[in-house]
């Protein structure tokens, strides 16, 4: 039988993602801008935009929100566990964050939320998506 090492998130780490929910107006702007930076780079793209959309949705429970808006602020945080420069191995820990959350609420994201996650993606630009969120 295996064992998961599992490594907890730093202070620093908790107290950034706290920060970034309590911004929800600034997270969605640092979300945007890190997308388009990244989105060729990160095959989980559209889950991660899906995630988004749920968060947004006031439909969504607040418990679901805090998780996935926890997910989005470790993805936007400049600085995490493994520097996203490096190549492949830099979102593994994004990745793993985003997979751990979807998980946690995989019911609560709709095929809504991955209709529009497609659309936004379908766009000629991240640009035209992040404006049709503002």
């Amino acid at each position: 039988m295996s064992e998961t090492i599992v490594k907890p998130f730093t202070k620093a780490e908790m107290d950034a993602m706290r920060a970034a929910t309590r911004d929800e107006e600034g997270l969605k702007r640092r979300f945007w801008n890190k997308l388009r930076r990244v989105a060729g780079k990160i095959p989980f793209t559209e889950d991660l935009v899906a995630a988004f959309y749920c968060a947004a949705d006031p439909k969504t429970p607040s418990r679901v929100k805090l998780i996935l808006l926890g997910a989005i602020a470790y993805f936007v945080m400049p600085l995490d566990a493994v520097s996203d420069f490096l190549p492949v191995i830099g979102f593994a820990d994004d990745a793993a964050v985003l997979a751990a959350a979807i998980t946690q609420v995989a019911s609560s994201i709709t095929e809504e939320h991955r209709a529009k996650a497609r659309e936004s993606l379908g766009r000629e630009s991240l640009e035209e998506a992040a404006e049709g969120e503002r």
